[in-house]
């Protein structure tokens, strides 16, 4: 009979021993991915600084302005180039 009970307790704690190791495994990969995943984290915060910087500095008028003159070769309306309708004229 105290045989039986000792290789129930040796089974018992052999299977405790393994799943104590199992868990300590999966909680080390569990941290490794956290650790990965913040990293990750911070990375994005700076890639959306940076484009909040660009959306700051490309929507400037004074850059559009400069891009509608030098490559679309626009100018400024003046009067003398406006026309103006009414509703009588045909």
């Amino acid at each position: 009979m105290s045989f039986k009970i000792n290789i129930v307790l040796a089974a018992l704690l052999v299977s405790c021993a393994l799943a104590l190791v199992n868990s300590q495994y999966k909680a080390r990969n569990l941290f490794i991915e956290l650790g990965k995943l913040q990293q990750q984290s911070r990375q994005l915060d700076i890639d959306w600084s940076q484009l909040q910087l660009d959306q700051s500095t490309l929507g400037k008028n004074a850059r559009i302005e400069q891009i509608a003159r030098t490559e679309l070769n626009m100018a400024p309306l003046s009067p003398a180039r406006t026309q103006y309708l009414t509703e009588g004229d045909k």
